[in-house]
């Protein structure tokens, strides 16, 4: 069951990436968070808190190398589930981790999306630090997604030593899913995509058949913000 529920869970997601735009983010969708369960400063229930005052239909918390901080979200959420006055508020979660990988010849960043985070091949990047050798490269932390049932997306690939017009390319040719094209890079506030890295990466992403993606990435004490 626990197989045909995260299909599942992967298959609405795409519906909902398929229709992301630079509007989408913050104040709708957020695939891009931390907890203080990675390098953020949020605890995972005042994230949630957060998220149902912002009016959020879906997220995903993406620390880096753990899922403990969605379980501890998880549990949050099925227990205002429980209550029937408090049902209709709470957003959609679907399970999110950071994976630092190789590719190229540089370290990314790879969010996983929608995956079950028990099955053994995602064990590896759910230890709390970057992985080595085989399991650092892009292709298997690709690999290692798909097969725990997930999405995989490249997270603000213009941040990067090379640029993202070498990497999108490099990364669609490893079966990735997706890019974060609507992304911050300078912290702005009011938090808004950055119009020309947003404007590049869509088009490699609309060229290469990618899904676009939005997040703030935040660290700090709002999901209204980065940093």
């Amino acid at each position: 069951m626990a197989v045909v529920a995260q299909t599942s869970a992967s298959s609405h997601l795409k519906q909902v990436f398929h229709k992301i735009n630079g509007q989408s983010c913050p104040r709708y969708f957020n695939f891009h968070m931390h907890t203080v369960y990675s390098d953020g400063k949020l605890q995972p229930e005042e994230l949630i808190q957060q998220a149902i005052a912002i009016g959020l239909k879906g997220l995903a918390i993406t620390d880096h190398h753990t899922v403990d901080g969605y379980r501890v979200a998880l549990s949050y959420l099925d227990d205002l589930k429980s209550k029937p006055h408090l049902k209709h508020i709470v957003p959609e979660m679907w399970t999110g981790v950071e994976i630092n990988a190789n590719l190229f010849e540089v370290e990314v960043h790879i969010l996983g999306y929608a995956f079950q985070p028990e099955h053994l091949s995602i064990a590896p990047y759910l230890q709390r630090k970057t992985t080595v050798g085989k399991t650092y490269q892009a292709e298997n932390v690709i690999t290692a997604i798909h097969q725990a049932g997930g999405l995989a997306v490249l997270a603000h690939p213009a941040r990067y030593k090379r640029s993202h017009q070498e990497l999108i390319p490099a990364a669609a040719a490893l079966g990735i899913d997706g890019v974060e094209a609507f992304y911050a890079y300078n912290n702005p506030s009011p938090w808004h995509p950055s119009p020309k890295q947003s404007a590049e990466v869509q088009v490699l992403a609309n060229h290469y058949g990618l899904f676009n993606t939005c997040g703030t990435d935040t660290h700090g004490l709002s999901l209204l913000q980065r940093l």
